[in-house]
């Protein structure tokens, strides 16, 4: 059995992130909120464009005004008044000043910019009554950036500062990767769908409908293969299936050591290799992991090798198996250069949290903001795996690591931050 970090870092070596040739969609600038970009973009402009203001006041000659104070003003003549958007017509002549608006062009002449609260208007005159630095409140043409360079690199999530930056480079066409294709399907007898009434013994499928919602919000595109009842030829026609459309597989159930759970056994008559088949965590001990070959008996001829994430059945172990180590795969698969890791914070437990110690143990809950400290508090009810009804409006999970079997109110414990949405 391999420990937590042991699995992740498997996994990770394990995912082939899409190719930037062979993986990629143009889009337009409207609906690249969320993709990957998958070529650098530069752009044609300077940022910003011209000389400008970056206050309201008056574009001055530095020399003019250099001495100047409230006893002594220095008084300039007012010869345009600039709003953004218009073209300067005068050249800033020795004695005197254009007003100038935010975000409006320097004009020729000047090079400094007094706000207007160190100034007093007369009429077509105005008193500086403040000594300015030079070049104040003046942003030079491509000091934001320079026409030609680097405008963003590949391998980056477009949210929307990068989706304002790509706007105001004119860049309505992007090259992104596509979304990754994972396919889900859940085994069982037991189970049937949403739309059925229950009969004695059975349970609702709720792990599609669950990993459907965490796949869209990862960015990812999910294929639904609905409920595989546990029948060995079923299933290896169901797995070859969704190795051939997907790059990543997730099943749910069949991969413990039940007599009906047939998934391993299936893996490897496809000529699948597994890689991890349990991992010392609780909940979501029964964890399997393969690749399969690119050309094999499936007829899969894609360069690509699928990856295989045989979760366990119960919810709370599909969920926490996902966020541990499905979401960091799909991250690095999507083409994101760097960041796949999950994220750990360090807290503040509000509750005793306890554990065998025989595996690392993770329990969920939410973070809330206690005179400026976050504190995790356990979710109410049992942490069993099977209980599904609690996990509901948590946020977090309490990581307490193999050995550790008692973490006392107000203690520090680590969490990990649930990617919902």
């Amino acid at each position: 059995m391999l420990s937590v970090s042991d699995a992740q870092a498997i996994i990770l070596n394990l995912v082939q992130p899409l190719d930037h040739q062979r993986d990629t969609e143009v889009v337009n600038l409207l609906a690249a909120d969320s993709r990957i970009l998958a070529t650098p973009v530069t752009s044609p402009l300077d940022f910003p464009h011209w000389d400008n203001s970056a206050m309201d006041g008056y574009a001055v000659r530095y020399e003019d005004v250099q001495h100047s104070s409230t006893e002594q003003p220095a008084v300039l003549e007012i010869v345009e008044d600039i709003p953004a958007g218009y073209q300067p017509k005068s050249t800033i002549q020795p004695g005197q000043a254009a007003r100038i608006f935010t975000g409006a062009v320097i004009p020729a002449g000047a090079d400094t910019v007094v706000i207007q609260e160190n100034t007093r208007r007369q009429e077509n005159r105005v008193f500086i009554l403040d000594t300015p630095k030079l070049q104040e409140f003046v942003r030079h043409k491509a000091s934001f950036y320079q026409a030609g360079t680097q405008l963003l690199p590949a391998g980056i999530k477009l949210n929307a500062p990068e989706i304002a930056v790509l706007a105001a480079a004119q860049s309505l066409q992007l090259s992104v990767y596509r979304r990754p294709r994972v396919a889900i399907f859940s085994t069982g007898d037991e189970l049937v769908s949403v739309d059925k009434q229950l009969q004695p013994g059975q349970i609702v499928d709720s792990n599609q409908y669950a990993l459907a919602a965490l796949l869209k919000r990862s960015g990812a595109e999910p294929l639904i293969l609905g409920i595989v009842k546990d029948d060995p030829v079923a299933l290896e026609k169901v797995i070859a299936h969704a190795v051939a459309i997907a790059d990543i597989v997730l099943s749910s159930g069949g991969v413990s050591v039940g007599d009906y759970d047939y998934v391993d056994k299936i893996l490897e008559s496809l000529r699948a290799k597994i890689h991890i088949r349990a991992v010392e965590m609780r909940p979501g001990k029964p964890l399997t992991v393969a690749t399969f070959p690119s050309t094999d008996a499936i007829n899969r001829v894609s360069t690509r090798s699928a990856l295989y994430f045989g979760l366990p059945g119960n919810p709370g172990a599909v969920l926490v198996t996902f966020w541990r180590f499905v979401l960091p795969a799909i991250k690095k698969l999507s083409g994101i250069t760097e960041g796949w890791e999950s994220v750990f914070l360090k807290v503040r437990s509000h509750d005793e949290l306890r554990s065998d110690g025989k595996r690392e143990t993770y329990l969920w809950g939410k973070l809330h903001l206690i005179d400026g400290v976050y504190e995790f508090h356990k979710a109410g009810g049992s942490q069993s795996s099977g209980n599904l009804i609690n996990l509901a409006q948590t946020n977090v999970l309490a990581v307490l690591p193999m050995g550790k079997t008692l973490i006392s109110p107000q203690e520090e414990v680590q969490v990990l931050q649930l990617v919902n949405g």
